[in-house]
Parts: C-alpha cells; structure tokens; sequence
C-alpha cells in the first residue's frame, strides 16, 4: 500500500492557471447556500445542460456561477465526487493559485504561532483554514501532511513548496493512506517528499513528553484535538485510580501519572500503541504506576466488571463509531454500551470523561446516553463541563461537519 520516495521538493511546480478559468454554472436558486458562507458545491446542484460535469478534470480550478452567470467564487472540482466542487475564494483578485496556498498557510501559521507557545499543532485543518482537503500537522521540524481532495491532489507540488518556503522543515512525510480518499476515487500511498522522517517523533504537551509513530501510528500519529480537554485531567486523577480505554499512546492515561494518579490502566486493540504507551510512561518516570492491556475495549471492560475491578476515574476515547448516516442508530447503540460497561466499573463517587468524534452524534445526544447508561446502572450523574476541539482546530461557522469532537466530563454518585 505504501510507495515511500526521497526526492526533493520541486523548485517550480507547475503553475495553476491565473487565466480566465472555466465556468461551472449552478442551477436557479442553488447558490443561497454558498452566498451564506459554505462552500461546498453538489453533483445535484450544477446546470449540467450548460456546464456538464463530464467536461471537467478531477482537481481542475474553476469559477463557480450562480444561474445567470454572476460568479460566486474560484476553486475546484472533481466530478466523480458528491461534493462535485469547492469555493476557496470569493475574491476575484485572488482565485485559487499557489500565491494563495502561500497566503492562506501564512495566516493559519499565524493564528497557531499566536495562541501555541511550542511547535506542536495542527497547522492546517482543512475548509476551517481555507484550504479545503488539506491536513498539516506539525511536529517542531517535521510535518506530517494528508490529502483528501482531488483539488489539492493536483497542487500537491505547490502544497509542499509553499509549505517548505514557509517553515524549512527538516522531513515532510505525506500519510495520503486514509480511506476517506476513495471518495474522491483517489488512491492511497505514503511517500517522503521531503528529507526522511524518522520513525517517530517526540512533542510535549502540558509538559509531558510523549513519542508518537508517524508512519505506523493512527492518523497523522497524534491527537492534537484533544490536548485542550486532556489540560482538565490534574484536577481529577491525584491520588486516584485511572482507567483509559482506548488509549492508542498514552496521552490521557501517561499524563493523569504524570499528574498523580495511584494507578493507571490503558486499554487499547493495537500492541504497535500500547508499546508506545509503555514507552511514554518510561519518559516520563511513571511506568510503575501504570500497567497495559492489549484487546477488544468491550470485552476487557467485560471482564473488568467480572473480576470486580473498580476504577475512580474512567476516561472512554473511541475512534467514531459513527462515520456516515446509515451508522446513526448502531453507532449510537455502541457509545451507550460503551459508557454503561464502563460506569459498571466506577466507586460510588467518582468521574467519567466520555468523548465522542462522530460528528453524526451531538453533545446533547452523547448526554442522553450516558444518562441512560447512569440510570441503568441505578447510578446519579453530574454534568461538569464540556469540552471540544482545541483553537488548532478552528470551526468553520458554516460547516456543522467541522464541529466533531465532543467531551463530557461527568461525576457519578450512587
């Protein structure tokens, strides 16, 4: 799956067109939604009598029309995907071109620079930052890029000079592997367009030191949206006994010892993780009060409860259990199991942190079943705060699909 390259970076990417671009014509009405600020375009949305899709290459810059040919704004289009295009300007000055990648990167490094005293973020979180389908996550000098548009797939080249003139990395590792790209009908592949990444990288969060895998780890090899609500974590775990299921490196459970807790648990399915946990917990001084778990979260928390297990503080940070629609109800199902096997588990006054990235599932939905679970197990719960993405993850006013993460730390009294 993985195609690995050395090469350089390019020192004159091919130019996109500053020219007259071609006109993709909305039918009557469709524009209303883009003119409030969104900036997606759909397949079912375009006058394909006077602008077939069929006459469009995937990635190719474009002007988006209303009706009657008023433009709306420059960008791109793929017409093999649902969402058939996509407005990255409405400023006719500036269209879609590789000065404005270069604009658009120099803002979001600002914004980073500004609220970030450490080179450790998501510098580049997609239509958030202007740059739909475009993921950067740096890690001091090394930036882990992901691609999922057929838009920046072409401009790849441009992507990556701008991003090496802007921050003179040491290694880009492009981790162009996610399955989201077959939306786009794009293939999947890993390659080091620039210097060699190492295997891992080291980053500090709060003041702990962690090391996360790039190539073999999820994602882009960290979870930078949730350093926010992992910030919370020392005024619960002193003293205190620490479950972290789905732990992937040890983020929640290394820092909740780092930060005084008695005793930690992480459970997580991959042994690549929980190595990582193990040697996170060693960094830091701290392997002796946490121990590893390798397997299915369900079934560890399962037997956890048959072996009367009690936990004073239980952290749940699951991949999505809902990636599209038809997921809703059986997704839903699962986060209400999840957090009824884990409160089985609970002292009589203790905290849950229950976190959810499916954006199909909101704050208020995710409360709901965990109340659920809480009065099933004939247990009181307390609200205490909510948590979502960190400011490096921007929302986009506009797009609901960017607001995704959601963290709910409750107590539970008997």
């Amino acid at each position: 799956m993985a195609v690995l390259s050395c090469a350089p970076i390019m020192s004159t990417p091919a130019p996109v067109s500053q020219t007259a671009l071609p006109p993709l014509r909305l039918k009557r009405n469709e524009e209303r939604r883009l003119r409030a600020g969104h900036p997606w375009v759909f397949s079912n949305e375009v006058d394909i009598e006077r602008t077939p899709l069929t006459g469009f290459e995937p990635g190719e810059a474009l002007e988006v029309q209303d009706y009657r040919g008023r433009p709306l704004g420059t960008g791109y289009v793929n017409p093999h995907s649902l969402i058939c295009a996509r407005l990255v300007s409405r400023d006719r000055r500036h269209p879609w071109s590789p000065s404005l990648i270069a604009h658009r990167l120099n803002i979001a490094l600002s914004l980073r620079e500004q609220l970030f005293g450490t080179p450790f973020y998501r510098l580049v979180y997609g239509e958030s930052d202007g740059l739909p389908g475009l993921i950067v996550d740096r890690f001091d000098d090394v930036l882990v890029v992901q691609i999922a548009t057929a838009g920046m797939e072409r401009v790849k080249i441009e992507i990556l000079a701008a991003l090496d003139k802007l921050l003179h990395p040491r290694a880009i590792l492009l981790r162009n592997d996610n399955p989201i790209r077959a939306l786009e009908s794009l293939p999947q592949y890993v390659e080091t367009p620039l210097g060699e990444p190492p295997e891992r990288v080291t980053l500090s969060e709060h003041g702990v030191a962690f090391e996360a895998p790039l190539r073999q780890g999820q994602k882009t090899g960290w979870y930078f949206d949730q350093a926010e609500n992992r910030a919370r974590l020392p005024a619960f775990v002193k003293g205190k006994r620490v479950l972290d299921v789905f732990s992937y490196v040890g983020a929640w459970g290394v820092q909740a010892a780092v930060h005084g807790a008695a005793r930690v648990t992480c459970i997580d399915e991959s042994s690549i993780a929980l190595e990582y946990a193990r040697r996170n917990a060693e960094l830091n001084g701290v392997s002796g009060a946490v121990e590893f778990r390798q397997g299915d979260a369900f079934r560890l928390l399962q037997e956890s409860h048959a072996a009367d297990e009690r936990y004073d503080v239980v952290i749940l940070d699951p991949p999505a259990f809902i990636k599209r629609k038809k997921d809703i109800k059986a997704g839903t199902q699962a986060y209400r199991r999840l957090n009824e096997l884990a409160m089985r588990l609970l002292t009589k006054d203790a905290i849950i942190v229950s976190c959810s990235c499916s954006y199909h599932l909101t704050q208020a939905e995710l409360v709901t079943q965990m109340h659920g679970a809480a009065r099933h197990v004939s247990r009181d719960m307390q609200i205490l705060s909510f948590g979502g993405q960190g400011p490096d993850h921007p929302i986009h006013p506009a797009i609901t699909e960017t607001a995704y993460l959601k963290a709910v730390f409750a107590r539970l009294t008997v």
